[in-house]
């Protein structure tokens, strides 16, 4: 199938200019591959060079629907869909691929059967064509935000369908787009389908060139099921490991997840802080980039604090420490489980380009969240949880330690409050179902 004018026009001034861009950017991106470490684990893939013959796999004899995703976050959703395509089309092949290595750790670990676990393809012309020839999908599905140009060219002239699921558009996005609308918005025509997570969303992908009998309101599937999945094996799990830590099963505790420095620090201020109203709180930190652990450690340890790494957790004999530092992937559903207040971080001043991180999930297991003014990145399910008064906004880090303390004050208000966000994210169940429902339609919405 042909290219629309328009969008060949955009696709060479796209292709003139990716390939400066990537250059400049590849020292930084090769140095992120080298700190997270495996980076040599599937380099060539990432060129188009896979090994044999995919359908040569356990569970790929037939073409695959192909889910594109980048990271943990992306693939954790790319995962809960895989799973459900293949609850609605028992045996149906399913690649995912991965951008980081993280990401593709996480998928690799948790993949079922008949699930294949790749690195995503550069999205220059040669490379995109040699994966999609390796791959041969029925359909390719980007996950959240990614509409790779060079991708979705080749895929409309092999008459391959493509759909932007669970897809979501910060502002910062949203104005880039608008502000390039006449090169973004043909790119954003190729898509056969976009299913977007609130029903606002519609008019918002509308206004980028996306067709609007396009566009369907399907739900989040990052949201979908959080509660419903989380694990109380884990959970008690975790909970046996902060008693061992020297934690009492009574004992409040604070958690921040997906933070960003210098959070950090600032959650150890208000833990000092509120460790005079509450003796027994426990800290626990879950950094968005475990990467950051080592340093992160040497920081707070360098405060008299006296700090225990999740991976060795287990090992201690007696570890006896005030602070846990999660310095592993994937686990972030589970500690939440255990915590008594969440901390949603990216969130408070002082961070270089924050937006927040998502909010959803501790949401959806009923804990009481808070966090900081610049949550642009998830505004959608701010204003969800606003409106149902189910979350706490604070202005900055000597305001967070005030609404901490009335909210462990208050065991009611905690409860209330959790409830409330619970009960706000229960719209988005099903959105898993739904997306895999509109995908094994074969058709546009």
């Amino acid at each position: 199938m042909n290219l629309p004018a328009d969008a060949a026009r955009s696709l060479r001034v796209y292709n003139t200019l990716f390939p400066l861009v990537f250059l400049l950017m590849l020292p930084g991106v090769l140095l992120r591959m080298v700190r997270r470490g495996n980076y040599r684990d599937g380099f060539g893939q990432r060129f188009g060079r896979y090994p044999g013959r995919r359908e040569d796999f356990p569970g790929q004899a037939e073409p695959p629907v192909w889910i594109h995703s980048i990271s943990v976050g992306e693939t954790l959703v790319a995962l809960k869909l895989a799973g459900a395509l293949r609850r609605k089309q028992p045996g149906l092949p399913v690649v995912i691929s991965v951008t980081t290595t993280t990401g593709f750790a996480l998928a690799r670990q948790n993949a079922g059967p008949g699930i294949l676990v790749i690195y995503n393809p550069i999205d220059l012309r040669s490379v995109v064509r040699a994966a999609l020839d390796w791959i041969r999908p029925r359909h390719v599905l980007l996950v959240e935000g990614e509409a790779w140009p060079n991708l979705l060219a080749e895929c409309r002239r092999r008459d391959v369908p493509v759909s932007l699921v669970n897809a979501r558009l910060s502002p910062r996005s949203e104005a880039r787009f608008r502000r390039f609308k006449a090169w973004t918005g043909p790119i954003f025509r190729m898509l056969d389908a976009v299913l977007v997570p609130e029903p606002a969303d519609r008019a918002r992908w509308a206004t980028l060139g996306v067709l609007p009998e396009r566009i369907l309101h399907t739900g989040s599937i990052k949201f979908d099921g959080a509660s419903a999945s989380a694990n109380p094996a884990a959970a008690h799990e975790f909970r046996l490991l902060l008693e061992k830590a020297g934690v009492a099963p009574d004992a409040p505790v604070l958690l921040g997840g997906s933070t960003w420095a210098p959070e950090e620090m600032q959650l150890l201020k208000a833990w000092r802080a509120l460790r005079v109203r509450f003796p027994n709180l426990f800290l626990i930190l879950v950094p968005r980039h475990v990467e950051r652990c080592g340093a992160l450690l040497r920081e707070l340890e360098s405060t008299g604090a006296r700090v225990c790494l999740r991976s060795a957790l287990g090992a201690l004999s007696a570890p006896d420490c005030d602070v846990l530092l999660v310095d592993t992937t994937g686990e972030l559903r589970d500690w939440y489980q255990t915590a008594t207040v969440v901390f949603v971080g990216k969130s408070l001043p002082g961070i270089r380009d924050g937006g927040g991180q998502n909010p959803a999930e501790p949401a959806a297991l009923g804990k009481p969240v808070v966090y900081g003014p610049h949550m642009e990145n998830f505004a959608s399910v701010v204003a969800l949880l606003r409106d149902r008064n189910a979350a706490v906004q604070v202005a900055d880090g000597e305001v967070l330690i005030g609404t901490l303390q009335a909210l462990l004050e208050d065991p009611d208000k905690c409860r209330d409050l959790g409830s409330r966000a619970k009960a706000a994210m229960e719209i988005h169940q099903g959105a898993s179902d739904r997306t895999a429902e509109r995908i094994l339609e074969g058709k546009p919405v």
